[in-house]
């Protein structure tokens, strides 16, 4: 499919946390299974599938184990020496990324979402590109928003500015850009952060 009015975006897979949810010396959540795929590979294959491209993964906690789930994939990975203190500071480092500079945009996709398919990717990206990449574009669901979240060039400076583990929704909500909410269903809302909920909705625990 091309790219309408040749606005380009790229993606930023969030791949750095260290899963406190999951319990002290708790086993990976993005190395659960799901189909038989560690899920953050799952994730990136999704976002490789995509209209978005590049695609860089955010490594930080055990960034072995991660890479080496990633292995084979054409996915640019990037460690964070800061993920200790947050996620937004994994946003700041993908975001800082030369190869996704030069995008008029950049979806920012947690990796811990399992719902979440190349339709939806796309759905975001259309829309951007439908805005001429000069609006935000978020996931919800029944009007409560999610992810992922696209945002425009104009806020790259911004992003990487961030600091703390608020995520960009300040920034949204400061940015005083238009944002488009696409209704993806309940995948924009469903991240796997507990081994409960990795096991209630079809993951496997793994290492």
């Amino acid at each position: 499919m091309e790219q309408r009015k040749g606005v380009s975006v790229g993606a930023i897979l969030l791949a750095a946390g260290q899963a406190k949810r999951m319990g002290e010396n708790g086993q990976h959540k993005l190395l659960a299974e799901f189909d038989g795929v560690p899920l953050v590979r799952r994730s990136a294959i999704v976002l490789l599938a995509s209209n978005a491209t590049p695609v860089v993964a955010v490594t930080g906690h055990r960034q072995g184990d991660i890479e080496e789930a990633l292995t084979g994939l054409d996915i640019a990975t990037l460690f964070n020496p800061s993920y200790l203190i947050g996620m937004a500071s994994s946003v700041a480092c993908g975001v800082s990324h030369p190869q996704l500079a030069e995008c008029d945009g950049v979806l920012v996709m947690l990796a811990d979402m399992p719902g979440i398919v190349t339709g939806h990717i796309d759905s975001l990206i259309q829309a951007f590109q439908k805005s001429g990449g000069e609006s935000i574009v978020r996931a919800s669901f029944c009007d409560k928003p999610g992810h992922p979240v696209l945002f425009p060039q104009v806020l790259y400076d911004r992003l990487i500015r961030l600091s703390g583990d608020v995520g960009a929704r300040e920034l949204i909500a400061d940015s005083k850009l238009p944002v488009i909410t696409i209704d993806i269903g309940p995948a924009a809302l469903l991240d796997v952060d507990t081994p409960t909920a990795i096991i209630e909705n079809g993951g496997v625990l793994r290492g």
